[in-house]
């Protein structure tokens, strides 16, 4: 803990009620952090009134800040520009700092006999001709790779003028080259084959294919059946080279898709770019110590377009941005055009969004690379939930009865991926007769925080805090059971399993609503199997409740043997055709057990009647 803590908190309730940044300055007057603040007395106190409480990034900065400095400003945009200013001169450790995307990339056509197109990084005087530049070099290769398969251009440097012509690779073959190397094409026909690869990259498909048509139904018509069928293979793979790329598409012309996925220790940012609807790039980064908030995501859009980046006219997020309308503001000055940032809820936005935030946890747990496969999944299953860190001790839920019969509750534990049977527990319901699930649910879950509080010493069984809570059901379960979360157990992540029509768990519900998870295969086989254990774990103990009912319901019909001896004698010997063959004897040696009532269940089952 910052031993200045009081020191720098008295200084802050001095500051002004007023707009402003203010400047975190570590040892040696280092500049840690800068932030900007709508009141400045406000904002900069609750980082030392709330030390110990806030994310581990944010602890480690109020750790360390030796002093700090503001700057009052007339407004709050004012305040969030200079932020932007101030981060980009300062590089201060604890902001999101990206480096500006100033590299640019070029499509080059040569100016020698057999002109060759290639991706460069930089134009060369050369007396080549250059397309661009282009900000994405995955463009410009994906470009270059698509124009010449599409006009079937050769990908080798040899030389075709040599003397001794080379056979043809296996591209001719396939129908990716034209093999010059040996005189399949003419030098004239080579280059009416790039000038349609030259308007390709220049005015994409549309329009070549309209000119490629107009050659076609000509040659047609000229008897050159060869030449037109030809023609007709090269429009049909420029339109499937189109469907490809619309495979990924967006009813959004021009916009930027940010997805957000986090671990406890990593964030990952997963970054689709769209242009006249189609995905054109996508790029992610990794940055540690960020927790999923709207403040974290308003930080990295800022920091992302600070730079020399292109600025699209629609932003979409995964969620909630902090100060969405100032940064609004900023980005659409920055960029002359208006600029709005959407958060979808359904269609295909949201889809989109979903994808997005599924690559970047892909990414993240690809990243992370944790050796074993059970706790991978459960990295996966944070990510998916929502939830700050891996699950490696969750505890679920199940009920069963028979019409409200017998009622009763089994939880199973998974430690690190794997069933941790030595945790297993099994409830009798108590506290009402009958059919409720809703209300045994919630009986169980208060019981259970009730034993948690009596041995959390131990951090063994009842006494162990879990990372996660599973119920078998839907709706209706969280909500029975969230008003009993309390003490320790409010910080407990808890979701609900939801069957398909197949009794398989296919999605989870919380309080923010419905993830499907039938979609990530690990996720769906973990959560499947917990299912299934739990379910299987509670149904043996209804049916063991079941049997021992039936089985007492036949010694207690016998003269001197009650409930409390009908129980003992079933916990002794097991079944009623075991007791049915012991002798007096045998019988006496159950604890309870008198001469007398031992002779009488003797008798009971021994007797002509």
């Amino acid at each position: 803990m910052n031993p200045n803590l009081k020191i720098l908190s008295e200084k802050a309730l001095s500051l002004p009620l007023s707009p402003g940044v203010y400047i975190m300055k570590g040892e040696g007057d280092k500049i840690i952090y800068i932030g900007k603040a709508r009141e400045l007395k406000n904002r900069v106190s609750q980082y030392f009134r709330e030390a110990g409480h806030t994310s581990p990034k944010v602890q480690s900065m109020v750790d360390h800040v030796k002093d700090f400095e503001y700057i009052v400003c007339t407004s709050e945009f004012e305040a969030l520009i200079l932020e932007a200013s101030l981060i980009k001169q300062h590089t201060p450790k604890y902001n999101i700092l990206l480096k500006d995307d100033k590299g640019y990339h070029y499509i080059r056509i040569s100016d020698d006999k057999w002109r060759n197109i290639t991706a460069e990084k930089m134009i060369k005087n050369d007396g080549a001709k250059y397309f661009g530049p282009y900000n994405s070099g995955w463009v410009v290769n994906q470009t270059v790779e698509t124009a010449k398969n599409l006009f079937s251009l050769p990908k080798c440097n040899k030389n075709f003028d040599a003397k001794h012509k080379s056979r043809p690779c296996l591209n001719h073959a396939i129908g990716l080259c034209c093999a010059p190397c040996n005189e399949k094409v003419t030098l004239k026909e080579y280059n009416e084959l790039v000038e349609g690869a030259i308007r390709f990259i220049k005015e994409g498909d549309k329009e070549i294919i309209k000119e490629l048509e107009k050659k076609m139904y000509a040659a047609a018509e000229d008897m050159q059946f060869e030449k037109a069928a030809k023609l007709r293979d090269r429009i049909n793979a420029i339109k499937k080279a189109g469907e490809k790329q619309r495979i990924v598409s967006s009813p959004v012309k021009e916009q930027d898709v940010f997805g957000f996925a986090f671990t406890a220790a990593k964030m990952c940012v997963e970054i689709f770019h769209f242009s006249e609807g189609r995905l054109y790039d996508d790029e992610h980064f990794i940055l540690d110590d960020f927790t999923d908030t709207p403040e974290t995501k308003y930080e990295f859009i800022l920091s992302y377009y600070s730079g020399e980046r292109k600025i699209p006219k629609q932003i979409t997020v995964d969620g909630e941005v902090a100060d969405t309308e100032l940064l609004t503001r900023f980005l659409s000055e920055k960029s002359g055009k208006n600029v709005k940032i959407v958060i979808p809820q359904k269609g295909e936005q949201f889809a989109l969004v979903k994808m997005c935030k599924e690559n970047a946890a892909e990414r993240l747990i690809i990243t992370k690379g944790r050796g074993n496969r059970g706790e991978a999944v459960l990295d996966e299953l944070a990510i998916l939930l929502g939830i700050s860190k891996a699950p490696e001790y969750i505890e679920a839920y199940d009920i069963s009865h028979t019409a409200g019969d017998e009622n009763v509750a089994g939880m199973v534990v998974f430690k690190k991926g794997k069933p941790f049977k030595k945790a297993y527990k099994r409830f009798k319901i108590r506290t009402f007769d009958g059919q409720d699930d809703y209300g045994s649910m919630a009986e169980v879950m208060e019981r259970r925080i009730a034993e948690y509080e009596k041995n959390k010493d131990t951090n063994e069984g009842f006494g162990k805090l879990p990372d996660l809570i599973l119920l078998d059901g839907g709706r209706g379960q969280i909500s029975a059971v969230m008003p009993k979360m309390t003490g320790d157990f409010a910080s407990v992540p808890l979701f609900g399993m939801v069957k398909n029509s197949h009794h398989k768990t296919d999605s989870m519900v919380g309080i923010k609503g419905e993830i499907e998870i039938k979609q990530t295969r690990n996720v769906f086989t973990l959560i499947s199997q917990i299912q299934d254990e739990v379910h299987r774990f509670a149904i043996d103990y209804h049916r063991l409740r079941r049997k021992n009912a039936t089985l007492n319901s036949v010694l207690t019909n016998i003269e001197g043997v009650g409930e409390k001896r009908a129980k003992l004698l079933t916990i002794k010997f097991g079944s009623v055709d075991k007791i049915s063959k012991l002798s007096v004897e045998e019988i006496k040696t159950c604890e309870g057990m008198s001469e007398k009532s031992a002779q009488n269940v003797w008798n009971f089952f021994h007797s002509e009647d």
